[in-house]
């Protein structure tokens, strides 16, 4: 059975349940990509993008014969700590507006299009491969709590999952952190080792991060080493070999 009406656009059931879901993840992803949730993974992504940076701003000091690099670099990476840290915070604040955007949009339909709405809980729950007389009742106990049926909405139709996003500001400190002890040891390597030292500190913390996170999302970890260090090395070597061509 086909079932399109105004609220539709035009389309049936199932196809506005599709468009639905793809309006739920434009919702929770970020420009440059999904954000990994968590602080905790905040944390380390920052800390390995902060050794990349620190590495690479080291190598060009020394390249141009900066006066006083360990101060240089001290300098740059607070302000690095705080864009970290801040951006963090911005695109968690972005993504929480857009999920309260389609929470209220939601909820009006709820309230102004119930008869519209009766229709795509139908559709979801016929896909679930519910029939009969199940499915009225289903469909009769969800219409019959609006809270209940707003969050089943965001959850099935939307496809969002309300807990896994935490607070800008807790993603945002985690974010600083990585960077800080990113930037920490940078300068400790830097200053007792120079060059051996800051990229030694730096390799060893960026393998760290990227074991730690391929750990938690659960990918194969000398895999995800590997790789990761493959990009790092490539990107500082070749920064490295162009600052030598001057």
């Amino acid at each position: 059975m086909t079932l399109k009406s105004d609220h539709f656009k035009g389309k049936d059931v199932y196809e506005h349940l599709k468009e639905a879901r793809a309006r739920g993840a434009k919702a929770t992803q970020e420009i440059h990509g999904t954000e990994a949730p968590g602080h905790l993974v905040a944390a380390t992504d920052s800390l390995k993008e902060t050794a990349i940076i620190l590495l690479g701003f080291w190598i060009l000091l020394l390249a141009f014969r900066a006066s006083a690099p360990v101060t240089l670099l001290a300098i740059f990476s607070i302000g690095w700590i705080l864009w970290k840290g801040g951006r963090s915070a911005l695109l968690g604040w972005g993504r929480l507006e857009r999920l309260h955007r389609l929470i209220e949009e939601e909820r009006y339909e709820i309230q102004h299009h119930r008869a519209q709405e009766k229709k795509e809980l139908r559709g979801m729950y016929e896909q679930k491969g519910f029939t009969g007389e199940l499915l009225d009742q289903v469909v009769e106990v969800l219409m019959a709590d609006d809270n209940r049926l707003l969050r089943v909405m965001l959850e099935e139709e939307l496809g969002l999952t309300l807990e896994t996003y935490e607070h800008p500001l807790k993603q945002a400190v985690g974010a600083a952190v990585g960077a800080f002890i990113a930037g920490i040891g940078a300068l400790i390597g830097a200053f007792f080792a120079g060059m051996w030292g800051i990229t030694i500190v730096l390799l060893l913390l960026f393998s760290i991060a990227t074991l730690m996170t391929a750990k938690r999302e659960g990918n194969a970890l000398i895999k995800s080493l590997i790789w990761n260090l493959a990009v790092g090395i490539l990107s500082i070597g070749t920064l490295y070999f162009i600052s030598q061509l001057r």
